[in-house]
């Protein structure tokens, strides 16, 4: 009897060992999916650190001293110098260069106790020295293999130049082109930018994150920062949870499945919560139900910012919140390095969630293969051989031409003649080998990029007169804060405009300068800045035979041109070899097939603007004369440019569409897509599906399934596209995903504003 109860205790016991651990292995996100000789190393790392250096895993610090220069002896460069050579840092960022990174990593490994390496982070938003377009620029294209292209050519270049982890990609939704990140984002679309994040991931870090030309990727910001109030950023944010799940949350959750191995937090509060201290999104969905098992990272400061959001009374308590709710590694706060030890020995943060931490940045860093060879970044060959070399420039002209939208061209003004025309080239921007490089250029240098002038000018045969007619910017545009536009001088005008007189066509570049886009760029007047709008109607009165090329980082509010200017290109800004693209475009070499990874307004009033819209209760008029409807009274409901929307230098049309049923849950729909036009070209065949009722309420239209096709004149294709439950169902209020039985509408075209539709039955 007696050896049968303490055989019931022990059974006893041992169910309720495994569902702590259980408990506490879902609590911290650990899962089965781990290299086992990796986390073996791990845990015999950890199992020799002090509580000080697991916590220092968990610091991070700026670059904050000339490494091959004097050693600093006081002040915060000196604090930082010995926490390096304490142990006391894990990561770096902004050190760049095989000398520097060498420099620093070499006292980390060979000065610290335990040799622990650094990961040394830099913000490759688009490109290294070399750049590829901006990243919505990029998501213009809808060609994935490029855009993973562009990551892995990145990411090349970066760690030749001994980089191990960008802060990129941005996966942010935003359906608000007054924020100036929308620049760095891939658009409005939760299904675009759902493959985008994988391609990008799966180009920074490849199929070895071991190998020395990957680099370890960020999915960012966690989460929400795309909808900051009234597009300013650092904004609040507030969604509700159906906008959390289905819009938001879904890229995040492909970058963690593409196996992203770091995430970024938000500025933004989310239900009242600053992101960095928010246990929901970091251990309850990040860590908890997703799995993830990277790190993550503060964004710059920002644990220190949850003071100034009300919701940490000071450091300390900014570090409790922070380190409880599952941030990893603090950027630029202090916090964790000054406050974490004694807040562990006082009981309010747990040290198993400090080993936890430190774990997840030493996993990376295994991964990354920093212990195998700390400097296997740090090859002074490689260095000079891969940064511009001709396979980069390759790549990111090809990503370039790629990323081109035409969004207007009435009587065939494009392409321009080889021979024969006399053409006027007017505007600051067309001459200009900086604004190009856009934002998010910090190693690239000034004056590299190729001009729209000098692109130009490689076709000869032309006479081309080149007039600034306007500048766009006053004093220096080397990244300060803010740009001082131009408003006033236009004394370079009539120059301009007898140029304008003597060609029989116009190239006109405007926009906005690189620097106008960005992080705290937000704009209210999205409108031509400065002078531009005056000066392209001055043009206009002389001669009307105008191909505007914009250049800018988000959509812009254009109804005049719109409506009088013949052929408009969206340019973006388009990196390194930005001339060269715009050139070949022009002239034809190259046939536009970028489609808008974001809708353009028609005014800012209609911010926020998209197409996947829901339907209010009184969604058209109901009656003639009638006004009680959603509706503006001085403007259309309807956008300049629709999401999805892109011309071609050919026609394409549609027809002959099939819904067949596979299955309870999937069907096939089948689309004919023929080139009516005289010239091969690309098109982007995209498909939508409604689902006309739901438990909530469904959008208007969603993408769900998007392909380039390749065709010569007068062929046609058979696109085909599966629509399973992942496209056909959603998440419900509780996060669960649902497939509800009903009615659906599935809709085939070259944009948002589709040519075909037609019904099915689940």
């Amino acid at each position: 009897m007696k050896i049968n109860n303490l055989y019931n205790l022990l059974i006893v016991f041992l169910v309720i060992t495994i569902v702590s651990c259980k408990e506490k292995t879902d609590a911290l996100g650990e899962t089965s999916n781990l290299n086992d000789a990796i986390e073996k190393k791990v845990s015999e790392l950890l199992s020799k650190m002090t509580l000080e250096e697991k916590i220092g895993q968990m610091n991070q610090y700026n670059g904050f001293w000339d490494v091959t220069g004097p050693t600093p002896s006081s002040g915060d460069a000196s604090k930082k110098y010995e926490h390096l050579k304490k142990g006391y840092v894990g990561s770096m960022l902004n050190v760049t260069g095989v000398d520097e990174v060498r420099a620093v990593q070499k006292i980390a490994v060979e000065e610290t106790r335990l040799g622990i390496p650094l990961i040394i982070g830099f913000d490759v938003i688009h490109g290294y020295e070399t750049l590829s377009p901006i990243p919505l620029a990029e998501a213009a294209s809808w060609d994935l293999e490029a855009i993973k292209k562009s990551a892995q050519v990145a990411a090349k270049e970066a760690s030749a130049a001994g980089i191990n982890w960008t802060f990129a990609p941005m996966v942010d939704i935003s359906r608000d082109a007054r924020w100036g990140r929308v620049m760095e984002g891939a658009g409005e679309d939760t299904y675009l930018g759902s493959k985008i994040a994988t391609a990008r991931v799966q180009g920074f870090q490849g199929d070895d994150l071991a190998s020395p030309e990957t680099i370890a990727a960020c999915a960012k910001h966690w989460a929400g920062y795309g909808f900051a109030e009234s597009g300013r950023d650092y904004n609040t944010v507030d969604v509700g949870t159906s906008t959390l799940n289905n819009i938001i949350f879904p890229p995040f959750k492909a970058a963690t499945d593409a196996g992203v191995r770091t995430f970024m937090n938000s500025f933004n509060e989310l239900n009242g919560i600053p992101a960095t201290g928010n246990a929901f999104l970091q251990r309850d969905i990040l860590k908890g139900k997703w799995g993830f098992t990277g790190f993550v990272v503060s964004d710059w400061g920002s644990i220190n910012e949850m003071i100034a959001h009300g919701h940490a009374k000071n450091k300390k308590h900014a570090a409790e919140l922070a380190a409880n709710a599952g941030s990893d590694m603090d950027m630029e706060s202090y916090a964790y390095v000054d406050e974490l030890a004694s807040l562990v020995r006082e009981g309010l943060v747990k040290e198993t969630l400090i080993d936890d931490a430190a774990r997840r940045i030493l996993r990376v860093k295994f991964e990354l293969g920093l212990f195998d060879d700390p400097y296997k970044y740090c090859n002074k060959e490689t260095e000079k051989k891969v940064i511009g070399s001709q396979e980069i420039q390759d790549a990111v002209l090809d990503m370039a031409k790629k990323s081109i939208v035409l969004l207007k061209n009435e009587n065939a003004l494009l392409p321009l003649k080889k021979e024969g025309q006399k053409i006027a080239l007017i505007g600051a921007l067309a001459a200009d080998k900086t604004s190009p490089l856009g934002s998010w250029r910090l190693a690239a240098k000034d004056s590299t990029a190729v001009s729209v002038l000098e692109g130009m000018q490689n076709y000869t045969s032309n006479t081309l007169t080149y007039a600034k007619g306007a500048n766009l910017t006053l004093g220096k545009t080397t990244f300060p804060l803010e740009l001082t536009i131009n408003t006033t001088d236009k004394s370079e005008f009539p120059q301009a405009i007898q140029t304008a007189k003597n060609a029989d066509v116009v190239v006109m570049v405007l926009g906005e300068h690189g620097f106008h886009s960005g992080e705290a760029r937000s704009r209210t007047d999205l409108g031509l800045p400065g002078v531009q709008q005056e000066l392209l109607e001055a043009i206009y009165k002389v001669n009307k035979n105008i191909v505007l090329v914009l250049n800018n980082g988000r959509p812009l509010t254009i109804p005049w041109a719109d409506a009088h200017i013949p052929a408009i290109v969206e340019a973006w800004q388009l990196g390194t070899q930005s001339g060269n693209a715009i050139a070949q475009v022009l002239y034809g070499d190259y046939n536009p097939s970028g489609k808008l990874p974001m809708t353009f307004p028609r005014s800012v009033g209609q911010i926020p603007i998209y197409y996947n819209y829901k339907n209010t209760g009184r969604p058209v008029i109901p009656a003639p004369n009638e006004v009680f409807w959603s509706h503006y009274t001085d403007e259309s409901n309807t956008p300049l440019y629709p999401f999805g929307h892109g011309l071609s230098y050919t026609t394409f049309s549609y027809n002959n569409l099939l819904v067949e049923k596979i299955s309870s849950d999937e069907v096939k729909v089948s689309v004919k897509v023929k080139n009516t036009g005289n010239v091969a070209g690309k098109e982007v065949v995209q498909l939508y599906i409604r689902d006309l009722l739901g438990s909530i309420t469904r959008p208007v239209k969603e993408l769900k399934g998007f392909e380039i096709i390749s065709l010569e004149p007068n062929k046609d294709v058979k696109v085909s596209f599966n629509l399973t439950k992942n496209e056909l169902g959603f998440f419900n209020n509780e996060g669960d995903f649902v497939l509800e039985p009903g009615d659906f509408k599935v809709f085939v075209g070259g944009s948002s504003e589709t040519v075909l539709e037609a019904d099915f039955k689940i």
